[in-house]
């Protein structure tokens, strides 16, 4: 679940920053200025990362046992400018939770092992 952390994390973010360099930056530009290029260099990159998005807050929620409402409004977050580092955050904070409950139930049934032994 560390790894599927790790990826999610990673993609979250890059969508995130690029979303936002796109609503704050690009738009304003295209429809003021009259210049496209960072609407055509981040909307497409977007796009197609977002769809990695999914598949890493899929993969993690499939691992973490998120229900469906949570992992679609995990996934929904990264349409929403710096809503997906907010949702970045909770996830986070969920997943390291249920990892340290794991960690905790490892240690406790390897030191019931132990006494065992003895």
């Amino acid at each position: 679940m560390r790894n599927a952390l790790l990826r999610y994390r990673i993609m979250a973010y890059t969508v995130g920053v690029l979303l936002v360099v796109l609503m704050c930056v690009g738009l304003p530009l295209k429809y003021l200025a009259h210049v496209d290029t960072v609407v055509t260099y981040t909307a497409i990159p977007h796009g197609w990362l977002y769809m990695v998005l999914l598949l890493t807050a899929f993969d993690l929620g499939r691992r973490a046992q998120w229900s469906w409402g949570r992992l679609i409004l995990i996934a929904l977050a990264g349409t929403v400018p710096f809503l997906s580092f907010v949702a970045e955050r909770y996830a986070t904070k969920d997943v390291r939770a249920k990892l340290a409950q794991q960690d905790a139930a490892v240690a406790a049934a390897a030191a019931a092992a132990g006494a065992r032994s003895h």
